[in-house]
């Protein structure tokens, strides 16, 4: 008798990501955001799936297996005029790509490094006593500096930042746009979770942290992504109060899985300190 052998569990996997990916960001976009007209009273919100088919210039049933995490074939064309409709941004895109089974289109990145090369080369030149850190594949400390570990109590090799935050208090009490941090971070775990589709560890950290953190599982249903990049965050010193920093997170060229964090101090207008020596202090006192 002949049978028909189950598809992989990361293809698996990967459908069921794409299908809950898609529904989100269908339900987070209103027919106003692409020039509809909202007539009638939605027992849903967001987008219908035959508004994306037609913004997308797909067929209704295609869009709607597509959405289904059937298993069909669909073309970069297609993948990309639904990123389209979508209204998609980069990282979100090449997430959407890598769920459809595609590597993620390259960009033209040259014009932009000209326009960050300034507020890059300031990060660098002031990172030296700062907290900088290397996280792996799953946001696991693999090496910290010292004013890391003693800014953000790391303890040992092995933390994990996004479970610190969303499990212990004393960690979320750091920053005072908390809400705002847990949605990075858990944007940011996604993506990569995206990276490594055949990785199940993503799946069970995900699943224990969900029990233990009812925020956590809120985000995690939003299947918003992010990834490497530069942002601000305010994060409290015991010493001198709450403080702005450029954080920059990017990959490690020596070992792709891994993301290189840096914090560098904004310096207030009204303080003579220099930026490194204000967490640098703290750290020595600490």
């Amino acid at each position: 008798m002949q049978t028909t052998a189950s598809p992989p569990v990361s293809g698996l996997l990967r459908r069921a990501r794409l299908r809950h990916f898609l529904r989100a960001r269908r339900e987070q976009i209103t027919p106003e955001e692409v020039g509809l007209v909202n007539v009638e009273r939605r027992r849903t919100p967001g987008l219908r799936r035959e508004e994306v088919a037609a913004l997308a210039g797909v067929g209704v049933s295609w869009y709607t297996w597509l959405e289904q995490g059937r298993d069909i074939n669909v073309s970069e064309g297609i993948v990309n005029a639904v990123s389209n409709a979508l209204r998609l941004g980069d990282v979100e895109r090449d997430y959407f790509f890598r769920l459809a089974g595609h590597n993620p289109p390259q960009r033209m990145q040259g014009h932009h490094w000209d326009s960050e090369y300034a507020r890059m080369h300031a990060l660098v030149e002031g990172w030296s006593r700062n907290p900088a850190y290397i996280t792996d594949r799953y946001g696991r400390i693999e090496l910290a500096s010292r004013s890391a570990r003693s800014l953000f109590r790391i303890e040992a090799r092995g933390d994990n930042c996004v479970l610190k935050f969303f499990t212990e208090p004393s960690t979320r009490e750091k920053y005072p746009e908390a809400d705002e941090v847990g949605r990075g971070l858990v944007a940011q775990f996604r993506a990569q979770s995206a990276r490594f589709p055949e990785d199940r560890e993503f799946g069970r950290i995900a699943e224990g942290l969900a029990e233990r953190s009812p925020r956590f599982a809120t985000l995690w249903d939003c299947h918003e992504v992010v990834g490497p990049n530069q942002s601000r965050r305010k994060i409290a010193l015991p010493q001198t109060g709450v403080r702005v920093f450029d954080r920059v997170v990017m990959s490690v060229p020596e070992s792709p899985e891994s993301l290189l964090t840096l914090y560098v101090p904004r310096p207030r207008a009204e303080s003579a300190e220099r930026p490194h020596d204000l967490v640098g202090a703290h750290a020595e006192a600490a």
